[in-house]
């Protein structure tokens, strides 16, 4: 194989992983365990390793997907001017991986985070829920885009992505370590999954064309996009007022100072979604990365504040 198209190949495998967005899933694995260790004074070095690497694989499985199945929207997306943040990894439309291999790599991944999910219960004993958690994560990740389930096209996809990237990682890194899932986890979880729900959500934007076309009946495409950024609206408010009880549930008040800057783009996005803004291409970029921000800064806040006070 030529340098050329060594170089080409590997471009193709780190476009179709989209490592940048691994860090939604990875983030809120961290609190979880950080939160346990807070809590209840465990850390089992290996078991967090083990476990995230799961997620990892969890999340690459999920997106080699996307690359197989979302081939015909991908290539509407591309050719109808796509944003840097919808349109897929756009490795295989761009004949930089052959789609055969997403869909293979999907199966491989697949099998290496089941395999560490046994390990995980059987071998270092993490607890009953070990495998049924992950099971959900597995099962929603591997057939958001997979037919014939294909949760991204049945109105449930967004709602999936806001409990496998809110609650899910949060709850199961806590359980993984301390085998238990205390009820600050729930308050924590709720702004995180709605954050990333409003990811998607406001990530459907800029595919709503392609997306209409290839039949792709997400939520966007289901309301429309007047109606989808009222709910974007309603959802955001939702997490700044969970944020703010979870402050009253026993984690540090600092939490609120972290989350200023935060709650300052998020409203900004807000504001953008009163006015109608994402019908221009620009300034829609700048809401989705904003969104995104807002997510990661959520997480961080409570990363941060658990920290800073306990350290």
């Amino acid at each position: 194989m030529e340098g050329s198209s060594i170089k080409a190949l590997i471009k193709g495998w780190v476009q179709a992983s989209r490592i940048p967005f691994h860090s939604v899933g990875v983030l809120p694995f961290l609190l979880g365990t950080l939160l346990a260790w807070r809590i209840h004074g465990v850390f089992n070095l290996p078991v967090f390793i083990l476990s995230t690497t799961a997620v990892v694989l969890i999340m690459l499985c999920t997106y080699y997907n996307g690359e197989y199945y979302d081939i015909v929207e991908d290539r509407l997306s591309a050719a109808m001017g796509k944003s840097i943040f919808a349109g897929g990894g756009q490795s295989v439309t761009q004949n930089l991986l052959p789609r055969e291999h997403a869909k293979i790599a999907s199966y491989i991944t697949l099998v290496l985070a089941i395999f560490i999910g046994w390990i995980l219960q059987f071998s270092y004993k993490t607890g009953f829920w070990t495998i049924p958690l992950g099971f959900i994560g597995i099962v929603s990740g591997f057939f958001y885009s997979k037919m014939p389930i294909r949760w991204v096209k049945r109105g449930i996809g967004e709602l999936l992505i806001g409990f496998c990237y809110g609650w899910l990682p949060v709850a199961v890194s806590f359980y993984l370590q301390s085998g238990t899932i205390d009820s600050i986890v729930h308050w924590i979880a709720i702004p995180i999954a709605c954050t990333i729900f409003n990811v998607i959500l406001i990530n459907e934007f800029p595919d709503y064309s392609p997306d209409l076309i290839a039949k792709k009946t997400h939520l966007v495409v289901r309301l429309g996009k007047n109606k989808a950024a009222f709910l974007y609206i309603g959802v955001t408010i939702i997490a700044w007022i969970a944020f703010a009880i979870s402050v009253t549930q026993g984690l540090p008040s600092v939490a609120l100072i972290f989350f200023a800057p935060v709650f300052l783009a998020s409203f900004f996005v807000v504001i953008m979604m009163f006015l109608k803004r994402y019908f221009n291409k620009k300034m829609l970029e700048i809401m989705c990365g904003l969104t995104i921000v807002t997510n990661l800064g959520t997480t961080l806040s409570y990363i941060l504040a658990i920290w800073y006070v306990w350290y």
